[in-house]
């Protein structure tokens, strides 16, 4: 399964860490973790949360009417609020290595977080400590593991078992990528429970999936009065283009589609949907002579990149579900519809 990475935007880097008890049962022992994102120096940042309850940790930092510019990591952990303690941890290993502002008498590294609500599939004080974030940090880099793993170890989709997805796309046209790393751990579906598969067809198609037999489609509607409405989605897109932050806003902003496209519903009044949006400035675009002189010259790139972050991130949410293996009987997306991979045999 193969449709990119947040890494393939130079320089991101991305480290887990979780942990996971074998025997795990819903409510009692291990199963929860954390994801980080690492930034290359000059790394723009923006944030946009489009839940009711949202759980975070220096997000107003990132508002662009705020001074502070650069981001040198993000965290997406397990645990609730609680588990916004992992970024402790992050700030400690960035700061070993003189990453943050610089002030007098040291560094003050920025790491803006958002949790997932994942407490009851494990124990509820097993939740990630700062040791979680160091250890997610020292573990960065390029590959990005998939499904039950850091973040996602815990997470739900619906009824299934959610997790960790990314994906990338390269816009040729201006010779910038944009990639998507994101927790999937939603109140709403995945997969439409009239067919079996991905609410989007084209991702149907990408991904290889058919029609499972009806049988496996019946037990997987039958699920649903097991919905949990507690729970979020969390994600991060990135792109080597250069944008202010009020571009990386409206990224962050348009990026969200790519959540209503692929999860129903999503933004709920009892979940934290929010994505953050980094823009490492490697690539400079030259201004569109066209714009009309009433809009500010970045206007086309952030469409484009927008649209290519909206599209990216679904293919991420996907990902995400697609990879996922059982915990604590919540079932996996491949053990209960299996027959969705027929197409690949």
């Amino acid at each position: 399964m193969s449709a990119g990475s947040i890494t393939d935007v130079g320089g991101i880097r991305v480290g887990q860490y979780h942990r996971l008890d074998p025997d795990v049962t819903l409510g009692s022992g291990w199963a929860s973790g954390t994801t980080v994102v690492l930034t290359p120096p000059g790394t723009v940042g923006a944030v946009d949360g489009r839940g009711g309850a949202p759980g975070t940790r220096e997000t107003d930092l990132l508002d662009p009417i705020n001074s502070v510019r650069h981001v040198d990591a993000v965290v997406l952990t397990g645990g609730s609020a609680y588990g916004l303690a992992a970024a402790d941890g992050v700030m400690a290993w960035l700061e070993e290595r003189e990453r943050g502002v610089a002030l007098p008498g040291g560094v003050v590294p920025i790491v803006p977080a958002a949790v997932v609500f994942d407490l009851p599939v494990g124990g509820w004080a097993c939740r990630p400590t700062a040791e979680f974030g160091y250890a997610a940090a020292d573990s960065a880099g390029e590959d990005v593991a998939l499904g039950t793993v850091g973040a996602g170890t815990g997470a739900r989709v619906g009824v299934l078992k959610g997790g960790v997805g990314t994906a990338s796309v390269t816009l040729d046209h201006i010779g910038v990528t944009v990639g998507a790393v994101v927790v999937v751990n939603a109140a709403g579906e995945a997969v439409d429970p009239r067919t079996g598969l991905p609410w989007q067809a084209d991702l149907i198609a990408e991904f290889g999936l058919v029609p499972p037999p009806a049988e496996q489609i019946a037990a997987y509607a039958a699920r649903h009065t097991e919905l949990s409405p507690l729970n979020t989605t969390i994600a991060v897109v990135a792109t080597d283009a250069a944008l202010s932050p009020a571009g990386c806003r409206r990224v962050a902003v348009a990026a969200h589609d790519g959540l209503a496209r692929t999860l129903r519903p999503s933004h709920t009044p009892l979940d934290g949907d929010t994505v953050f949006a980094l823009a490492t400035g490697a690539v400079e675009v030259p201004p569109n002579p066209e714009t009309p002189a009433s809009m500010t010259p970045e206007v086309p790139l952030i469409t484009a990149v927008g649209a290519a972050a909206a599209d990216v991130l679904a293919r991420a949410v996907v990902v995400g579900m697609l990879a996922a293996e059982s915990v604590a009987g919540i079932p996996a997306y491949r053990d209960m519809l299996p027959g969705a991979f027929a197409g690949k045999e």
